[in-house]
């Protein structure tokens, strides 16, 4: 009885001290009587609950398992004598080690009171913190730094953009769906007969309604009575409106997605290159958000995994590698398709041509990627919180302040912290490559050799670029998971300077392959260096990529040397593979590459890179315990991650990204 009379005191002294500080009457007496209800050998409900919801210090915290999650469903569930629960999260440090413990307080407390009570350690429970350090035993320096303090409210805040972002989201994906509903009933009209007399034609490109057609009405003399001259103008109209309303209709953006005849399309190998690559994206992504935000064990991790090889499609591989590839197919059909448009324009490489090529990238690819911003916005701010929302809550900030970078193709260009949906730098970048087409395209047709020429400036300037970065600011080769990633990203991974390499191979690739007037292999010996020297490069960049995996602390000649040359090696020999496919030299590679199955899947790969790390965020974000890594359960991450973004890319496909590549201008 006299030990908690004498804690009962202490607090009360704290309490005088705290309120110095500006904490409230109201915090200092509803955080007061908690935690006199804790003294009770019966306490009551409420704090019994209150105190159930701290996060509590678990097993294993050698391996990794520091931060402390508590139960936020279970802290809202209090109802206090005169206040309800509210949930907190108390970020603290002790030396190199940051981690996080939830607290559940009364809801008359303000973050600046919250972080107040923690500093003067008001927090306890028969003289123990209920916030207590990381044991003496298990670190040299117990005292713990609090630098950050935010709470959740039990109810989503009504945000304007959020709201707003949510209706043109559902706007979007709902239009397809009555446009169909539209073009149902006319086909439906048409196929019944409404006026026998005028010939209703199924074709899709002609519209009758019952009234003049376009084509009929183009034939009409122009001094024709008024009311033929009023139809005529009625019926353009209504064939404008029918080709707009088809173009997002479910009837033509579904048409071919899931077809898995080839129609005699060229460089087949690219979609299992496509998707393969894809795959192996998601896959790092599934433990790269996972690992970097809320494993509980991410020490044992990098002992088992980050310097083991077997591990290749994890984080901890170079999965970086398949974004060089797709910079790659990027050039390479970047070339391809200008080079088809000057001959199907007369030879002519003309401004306007030019401006069409790039408009016609811009059109194809933010449609989708601002509805993902949207998305981003919209989604995130009405979905009640979780004790691993921190990244989500960095993504709404950057998207609603930075969104412009996006619609201008630029965030890649931004301070890191800055980057709204980071995994869309990758579109930014490309459409910023994408613009140097037809100047080498144009330095082609004027002279071969002055093409080598700017080709060599750049690549080696590329390679120069990043090996000078690397020995400068002492760079790691491979994406680290320490507080070492700003530095890596800030000033080198999602730069176009950086970056160059494996985009302009495409591009020589794609005008290689497009112009040649025969086959290069003509020797088995060709093709068996090749096929040589091209696995050979491959396995030494992965193995390289292991041995050269610490951040150097001084400057490293190898580390420089392998962030210089080894995006570039690799696009090369990825191209390599693409040539002998299309010679014929393939063999089981290339029949493998080739394969029907992969069609459908490239068709919807570009909405399924843009939604899988929503879906990977929105799941790490809303888990109430830190996830355990073990191959099995990340195996099953992985399987479920890529069945839902298959899934999802199916429809983002055919409601967001079709519709718009489909729409054409209707002012003629």
């Amino acid at each position: 009885m006299m030990l908690q009379l004498s804690v009962f005191i202490l607090q009360v002294t704290v309490f005088s001290c705290v309120h110095i500080h500006n904490v409230t009457q109201k915090c200092l007496e509803d955080t007061e009587g908690f935690l006199s209800e804790l003294h009770n050998d019966r306490p009551s409900k409420y704090a019994m609950l209150m105190y159930d919801a701290f996060g509590k210090m678990g097993s294993d915290v050698v391996g990794g398992n520091v931060n402390r999650p508590g139960s936020l469903q279970e802290c809202l569930l209090v109802h206090g004598p005169a206040f309800n629960g509210q949930f907190c999260q108390v970020f603290l440090k002790q030396e190199s080690i940051q981690y996080f413990v939830d607290i559940c307080v009364p809801g008359s407390c303000n973050e600046d009171e919250v972080q107040a009570l923690v500093v003067y350690n008001v927090f306890q429970k028969d003289g123990t913190s209920l916030i207590p350090p990381i044991p003496s035993m298990l670190l040299i320096q117990s005292a713990q730094a609090i630098y950050k303090t935010q709470c959740f409210a039990g109810t989503v805040s009504k945000d304007f953009s959020a709201v707003i972002c949510l209706f043109l989201c559902c706007l979007l994906m709902i239009l397809p769906l009555l446009a169909s509903i539209y073009i149902t009933g006319i086909k439906w009209k048409r196929q019944r007969g409404i006026s026998p007399g005028v010939n209703l034609a199924l074709n899709s490109n002609l519209t009758h309604y019952g009234t003049l057609s376009s084509s009929q009405c183009a034939q009409t003399d122009c001094r024709a009575p008024e009311t033929t001259q009023t139809a005529c103008g009625k019926a353009k109209g209504e064939d404008c409106l029918y080709d707009c309303l088809q173009s997002f209709s479910l009837q033509r953006t579904t048409a071919g997605v899931l077809n898995t005849a080839s129609n005699g399309q060229s460089y087949l190998c690219l979609n299992g290159i496509r998707i393969l690559s894809l795959l192996w994206i998601i896959s790092g992504h599934s433990v790269q958000l996972s690992v970097w935000n809320n494993i509980d064990n991410d020490k044992r991790w990098k002992e088992a995994v980050e310097k083991n090889p077997l591990y290749i499609f994890s984080f901890s591989g170079p999965v970086y590698l398949a974004v060089d590839t797709f910079l790659l197919l990027g050039g390479l059909l970047s070339a391809k398709s200008l080079l088809a448009s000057i001959e199907a324009t007369d030879d002519k490489l003309s401004p306007a041509l030019v401006a069409k090529f790039l408009f016609k990238r811009f059109k194809r690819v933010q449609p989708l990627q601002l509805f993902i911003v949207c998305l981003v916005i919209g989604l995130f701010s009405v979905i009640p919180k979780g004790p691993f929302w921190v990244i989500v809550e960095d993504q709404i900030l950057s998207c609603k302040t930075y969104w412009w970078s996006n619609l201008l193709l630029i965030n890649n260009l931004l301070d890191i912290s800055d980057v709204c949906a980071p995994w869309t730098w990758y579109l930014s970048i490309d459409f910023q490559f994408f613009i140097s087409t037809p100047l080498l395209i144009f330095i082609y047709r004027l002279n071969k050799y002055a093409l080598l020429a700017v080709a060599s400036f750049f690549l080696v300037t590329s390679c120069l670029s990043s090996a000078l970065l690397t020995t400068l600011l002492h760079l790691p080769v491979h994406q680290p998971t320490t507080q070492d990633y700003e530095t890596y990203f800030q000033y080198y991974y999602n730069k176009p300077y950086t970056r160059y390499g494996p985009y302009l191979v495409g591009i020589l690739v794609g005008i290689f392959m497009k112009t040649k007037q025969c086959n290069l292999l003509n020797h088995k010996w060709k093709v068996a260096v090749g096929w040589a020297s091209c696995l050979s490069i491959m396995a030494l960049l992965v193995g390289l990529a292991y041995a050269l995996r610490g951040v150097p602390s001084h400057p490293s000649v190898p580390h420089s040397l392998y962030q210089g040359l080894h995006r570039t090696l690799w696009a090369m020999s990825v191209a390599w593979i693409i040539l002998a496919c299309e010679e014929g030299y393939g063999g089981l590679v290339n029949r493998i590459l080739s394969l029907n199955m992969w069609i459908p899947l490239s068709n919807i790969s570009f909405a399924c890179y843009l939604i899988h790390p929503v879906l990977i965020i929105l799941y790490n974000g809303k888990q109430e315990t830190a996830i355990h890594y073990t191959d099995l359960n990340f195996f099953y991450l992985f399987m479920g991650h890529t069945a839902l973004t298959v899934t999802s890319g199916y429809i983002l496909t055919v409601l967001i990204e079709r519709p718009f590549s489909f729409l054409k201008s209707c002012s003629k």
